[in-house]
């Protein structure tokens, strides 16, 4: 399985299943049109694109078109690549007759095409080497499982500038496309431990 440390941005739940299966990284599904209200979804993928940049992998059709315009329009193009499939006319198995267009989505193209797309943006590599950041160092660092955990996460969240009601999976993701291991443990003690503590003993001098 190839890896991309870019984010990448899809339409449906059934691009992300099929992307899944052959690339380990980051997806973001748009949930189609619903990528224009979404201001957290919208906050996410700015987070990704000023991180690591992202890939637009929408439908080469006129609602894929009209969300990647959308995109572009909250986050420089700088830190985009636009990845465009292959027009191919046929059905995704599942449905029942074929899209308004006539054409397969990313759902519907073949593993091999989708492989083939991708490594032509230059943004595949091999699988990262670095200790993954794991639920077990969230627990060590207090962000779940423990007193005053949701506040923890949430604090480091902001520190983060992301949506404060990501799920722990969505935070392993962002986690571990932003810090090596080692740096999380030192900056979640500076900035949210510590700052913790100083919070308290300022309410506790007060007194």
């Amino acid at each position: 399985m190839l890896y991309t440390d870019k984010a990448i941005i899809v339409e449906g739940k059934y691009d992300k299943i099929k992307l899944s299966s052959v690339i380990d990284g980051v997806i973001i599904v748009t949930n189609g049109f619903n990528i224009f209200k979404d201001k957290d979804r919208q906050q996410l993928i700015r987070f990704y694109a000023e991180k690591s940049g992202i890939i637009i992998l929408t439908d080469s059709d006129s609602a894929g078109f009209q969300i990647r315009s959308f995109i572009k329009s909250f986050v420089d193009n700088d830190r985009i690549t636009n990845v465009y499939i292959p027009e191919i006319f046929g059905k995704e198995r599942r449905k029942e007759k074929p899209s308004k267009e006539g054409k397969l989505g990313v759902e519907g193209v073949s593993n091999e095409v989708l492989i083939d797309t991708l490594k032509r943006c230059g943004a595949l590599s091999d699988k990262k080497s670095a200790e993954p950041i794991t639920v077990l160092d969230l627990y060590s660092l207090g962000l779940v499982g423990g007193e005053n955990s949701l506040a923890k996460r949430r604090a480091l969240l902001r520190s983060c500038d992301l949506p404060i009601n990501v799920s722990t999976k969505a935070l392993l993701e962002i986690l571990n496309r932003t810090f090596e291991k080692n740096d999380l443990y030192e900056y979640v003690q500076e900035n949210i431990l510590n700052s913790e503590g100083r919070a308290s003993n300022e309410l506790s001098s007060s007194y």
